[in-house]
Formats: C-alpha cells, sequence, structure tokens
C-alpha cells in the first residue's frame, strides 16, 4: 500500500510547527498516508486545553501555523482544515508527558484529549530528554534524528491500533519513549497506566515563588518508587510507554454525596 492510499493524519504539536520534533513524526507519518499539519506558530507548551476564541491561519510547507494552542489546532484542524482526518496525532514533544498530575497541563496531551470529544482517535507522542530545563537540557532532541525512537513507535502504533481495534476500548493514547544514548536497538514497548507520583514543590524567597517538578531529578538518579506498570517507571527503565487512556472523567458511585444530596432542602 502507498502513502497515497493510507489514512489522513492531522498532525500537531505543542513545541511549535517549525520543532524537530514536529518534522521528524510528519516524515515518519508520511510514509503512511497523507498528513496534514496544524500546529502552533510558536511555543505552547505547558497551555493545558486552553482555547482561544478565534485564532490566525496562514498557510506552511508542511500544512498550516496556527497562532493559537494545541487544543485550538484540534478544534480548527477537525472543524475546518482537516475534517476527514482519520486519526490525530500530537508530537512529537521534547520531554516526556507521563504521570496523571501531567496530562491535564500538556499542550500535547490536551490536543489528543480535544480530537478524542470529535470522535477521533488521537495519540500523543513525547521524548523523554534527561537533563531537568537548564542549558544540558535545551542542548538536547535539537535535531530531527534525535526522535528517531520515539517516532518510530508512534508509526508503529498509527499504522497497526485502528485494525486492531485498540481504540474501541481507548480514546486516545499516551505515548512516551526514552532517550537514545545511540543505541540502534529498539525499545521495547509497554502497555502502562499513568503514574500518581507527585512531588510538586513551592519554595519562596522573598517577593518570588520557585515551582519546582522534583520527579524529573528523581528520574535522573533512577530513585523512583514508581511501581512496575506505571509509565515513569517503564521509562526510567528504557522501555517505551503506551498508556490508553478516555477522554470523559470518570463517575463513581458516592454514597455520602447521595445522602448529603437527599437531605439538601
Amino acid at each position: 500500500m502507498s502513502a497515497s492510499d493510507g489514512p489522513r493524519f492531522l498532525l500537531t504539536n505543542d513545541d511549535g510547527i517549525d520543532s524537530p520534533g514536529f518534522r521528524a513524526l510528519y516524515d515518519e507519518l508520511a510514509e503512511l498516508g497523507e498528513v496534514v499539519g496544524v500546529a502552533p506558530a510558536d511555543d505552547q507548551s505547558a497551555v493545558g486545553r486552553a482555547l482561544s476564541g478565534g485564532v490566525e491561519v496562514r498557510e506552511h510547507e508542511l500544512g498550516y501555523a496556527i497562532e493559537g494552542t494545541p487544543a485550538d489546532c484540534t478544534v480548527v484542524g477537525l472543524g475546518s482544515l482537516c475534517p476527514d482526518a482519520d486519526m490525530v496525532v500530537a508530537g512529537c514533544n521534547k520531554g516526556a508527558n507521563i504521570g496523571a498530575y501531567v496530562l491535564g497541563r500538556s499542550g500535547t496531551v490536551s490536543a489528543a484529549v480535544e480530537a478524542a470529544f470529535f470522535g477521533v482517535p488521537a495519540m500523543a507522542v513525547s521524548l523523554y530528554v534527561p537533563g531537568g530545563t537548564g542549558d544540558a537540557w535545551r542542548e538536547k532532541a535539537t535535531d530531527a534524528d534525535d526522535y528517531r525512537g520515539a517516532v518510530a513507535a508512534a508509526g508503529y502504533l498509527a499504522e497497526r491500533a485502528t485494525e486492531a481495534g485498540v481504540f474501541e476500548e481507548a480514546d486516545y493514547l499516551n505515548v512516551n519513549a526514552p532517550w537514545d544514548a545511540g543505541d540502534d536497538a529498539p525499545a521495547r514497548m509497554e502497555v502502562t497506566r499513568p503514574s500518581t507520583l507527585y512531588d510538586m514543590t513551592a519554595e519562596r524567597d522573598g517577593d518570588r515563588v520557585e515551582l519546582l517538578d522534583r520527579t524529573w531529578d528523581r528520574m535522573l538518579e533512577g530513585d523512583i518508587p514508581d511501581p512496575v506498570g506505571t509509565d515513569r517507571r517503564a521509562i526510567v527503565e528504557g522501555r517505551v510507554s503506551v498508556s490508553p487512556l478516555t477522554a470523559p472523567h470518570s463517575v463513581r458511585h458516592h454514597e455520602a454525596l447521595d445522602g448529603l444530596a437527599a437531605d439538601y432542602e
């Protein structure tokens, strides 16, 4: 089957349409089908599912650059620019999107969540880049080839997941790949659940408060309490993490709340 006979992908991200991870994933998906890029014109990391009332759109060699958020891009793409997309893929993000607390804050994941409400299968793809957020981190993953492990895993799933029935159970997949230190052997893939470890702190220094996520330091040291089967454990041990997730919030029967509602007058 040629790429022209394959599925139509709407590709977005939160690092911006000109980021190397976006280019790497675009090229990977182009081997499977048609790719229409609908991505932020600049960096929109960690904006969650923020939406704009309206956005400016300009043509780009990879599709369309949007003056807006990743969630904007999904809505604009599926609602106007690429309404017949078979799948929405977001990424490849520089930096892992792992842990339950990250899901709502990540622009990459939020783009996939937005697609799920359209009823379109989706996948968020991220690459773990060790080193925190300083200069050492910024100097890594600056070339499209640095993302080869992550996009290979994404291409594998994009080609096979729908036909295999994955999206009959999951609304979207959150895919995270470990950092590739130059080993040509592909990392194994593991189906995971989001870790519940939360280690955010806030330290005040005069009129300023620094918000710190200490889980990244834990990962560098390999000192994590996350159990086997969680996304963070898989990444630290060098495996591709794939979490099958659902978008709507779950509702659980709660007898105490039922009692309060019944007594309300």
